[in-house]
């Protein structure tokens, strides 16, 4: 079916052709009859917010199609995107598992359907269905995993170009065979790409207008074309080098003290 945002609905989890290729989804058929039994299938337009940070645990969303932000506030309203979810992860599940607040804010960044499950039933389903909860185990082992990797990608990448080079490259090697591996498709504003790499929009102004000035990215409408991948990979630090643009520039002088990494404005 058809739900009011374009979106294909996935109507039955029995019946979805990507069950098999999702953590939590690849269960048995008797598993996936009782998760039936308990979800709610709603579709949600894009900049819908799931759960907000601080907020009491009502249940988990299975997110079925579409990405979704997650990300922190400081008291004083300065943001930071810490990661984005795709299609086949569980929203949630480490405040309904521990009955604490949701540590993130859960915001929908295209349209998207989500199965909602309230915290009661989803817990009395893990009880009932042990595979369920090896597939919950593995999941929130691969977040461990990410979370960590983040950490280093945070701690050792220090500048601002360093990080826009290592997530345009990451963004460029998650295209579908469809698209090549040098086309990165802009869905978030600068504002919001400053968010995920822990800057200010004016930096990731800055450095995407050097980028574009030594050749090694050319914008064409909402896609960036990859010219040069090995010098944005020289720069990112990914070839093995740790050098940044700036640096290339300046004889080894930074141009961007405000590259480090700091809250967003």
């Amino acid at each position: 079916m058809f739900s009011p945002y374009g979106l294909e609905t996935i109507d039955n989890c029995l019946s979805c052709n990507m069950r098999s290729q999702r953590l939590f989804c690849d269960l048995s058929t008797e598993a996936l009859q009782a998760f039936e039994a308990i979800k709610c299938a709603t579709a949600y337009p894009k900049g819908a917010v799931l759960f907000a940070e601080g907020q009491a645990s009502s249940g988990v969303f299975i997110l079925c199609k579409g990405a979704v932000k997650l990300s922190a506030c400081s008291d004083t309203g300065k943001v930071l995107i810490v990661r984005l979810a795709k299609a086949g992860e569980i929203l949630g599940l480490s405040a309904t598992l521990s009955g604490k607040p949701h540590e993130l804010t859960a915001e929908t960044t295209e349209s998207c359907q989500v199965n909602f499950v309230r915290r009661k039933e989803y817990l009395h389903f893990l009880q009932a269905y042990p595979e369920a909860c090896f597939k919950v185990a593995e999941q929130m082992s691969e977040r461990y995993r990410a979370a960590c990797q983040e950490v280093r990608w945070v701690g050792l990448l220090r500048t601002a170009d360093q990080r826009l080079a290592k997530l345009l490259l990451d963004w460029s090697q998650g295209n579908g065979a469809d698209h090549p591996e040098n086309y990165v498709e802009l869905t978030f504003t600068q504002e919001e790409i400053a968010q995920l790499i822990g800057t200010a929009r004016e930096t990731v102004t800055r450095v995407m207008r050097d980028f574009r000035n030594r050749r090694i990215l050319e914008p064409a409408g909402s896609v960036l074309i990859i010219r040069n991948r090995s010098e944005l990979e020289e720069i990112a630090g990914t070839n093995g080098k740790s050098a940044t643009s700036s640096e290339v520039q300046n004889g080894g002088r930074a141009i961007w003290p405000n590259g480090v990494l700091q809250s967003v404005h």
